[in-house]
């Protein structure tokens, strides 16, 4: 793949991660669903706009969007050739005709310019490791007055799955989550870091709201600990320990989902994040 600065992320996303993304693509899709329609909302999709869905991952916001566009079109931008995969495979069964999918890095793709009247991201824009540009970059692919309105995490703290992975610092070693201004899950946690980059790159109008939402994680503590231990930071921490702490993590993990489930038996967690829309 051609015109990719992120390479790191290329590199995760193209293996393990992306694998494991692409092959639990509705599990994670319970887990983040909740934010699909506040995040259409926003951007305020017509039936004849033409969308970009950047880090589309398995392509479920893409395909929503693609569905409230049905006279004009939805793409679908990721590094991840394994979730891609799945995006194509997942569309051409629903069949939803004006949806496609393209491999490439969002800080550089040759974006023809003014393409797109719309341009949405769920989780999808908190990996750059030049924030600046790669917005720019979004933003140029926007029509003037185009919108752009995207989810990403706040504070690592009022995340659910971030209080679970914690609770198992006497076992395992944890560390932090990422901190707010640097490439990774938090990078856009401060509301005035969202602010700057995005003015920064040229948007105008930035507005941030908190959204919230009760992610499923599984169905019974044990499934949603197994899960978790599965995730890319899950999997490195077990790698890290010997058999009889990464069993103490398990059962420690267990025993803190099971204050989580809910009456129907699926363990819930809450996620809490920004939702961020500006206009080009």
């Amino acid at each position: 793949m051609s015109n990719v600065v992120n390479t790191d992320q290329e590199q995760a996303w193209n293996g393990p991660e992306g694998t494991h993304w692409a092959r639990h693509q509705d599990r994670w899709n319970a887990v983040n669903e909740g934010f699909d329609e506040p995040l259409l909302d926003a951007v305020g999709i017509t039936p004849g706009h033409r969308v970009l869905d950047v880090g589309c991952g398995s392509g479920q916001t893409t395909r929503l969007a693609a569905r409230r566009a049905p006279r004009g079109h939805a793409l679908g931008l990721d590094l991840s050739a394994p979730m891609l995969a799945e995006g194509r495979s997942r569309a051409q069964r629903e069949g939803i005709g004006n949806v496609s999918f393209a491999q490439g890095d969002a800080q550089v793709y040759p974006f023809e310019a003014a393409a797109f009247d719309a341009a949405i991201s769920r989780f999808g824009v908190m990996f750059f490791a030049d924030p600046v540009t790669a917005f720019g970059n979004i933003r140029r692919a926007l029509r003037p007055g185009g919108r752009l309105a995207f989810v990403c995490p706040s504070d690592a703290g009022r995340n659910g799955w971030v209080t679970a992975m914690a609770s198992l610092r006497h076992i395992l070693p944890v560390g932090d989550f990422g901190k707010p201004g640097l490439p990774g899950m938090f990078s856009l946690a401060a509301p005035e870091r969202v602010g700057d980059v995005l003015g920064a790159a040229g948007f105008s109008g930035v507005a941030v709201h908190e959204a919230r939402s009760d992610g499923v994680w599984g169905h019974g503590a044990e499934d949603a600990a197994e899960f978790l231990l599965g995730t890319g930071p899950g999997r490195h921490l077990l790698e890290q320990a010997d058999a009889s702490a990464r069993d103490r993590a398990r059962r420690t993990l267990t025993d803190h989902l099971r204050d989580h489930v809910a009456a129907d038996g699926t363990v819930r967690l809450r996620s809490t994040s920004w939702l961020v829309t500006a206009d080009s």
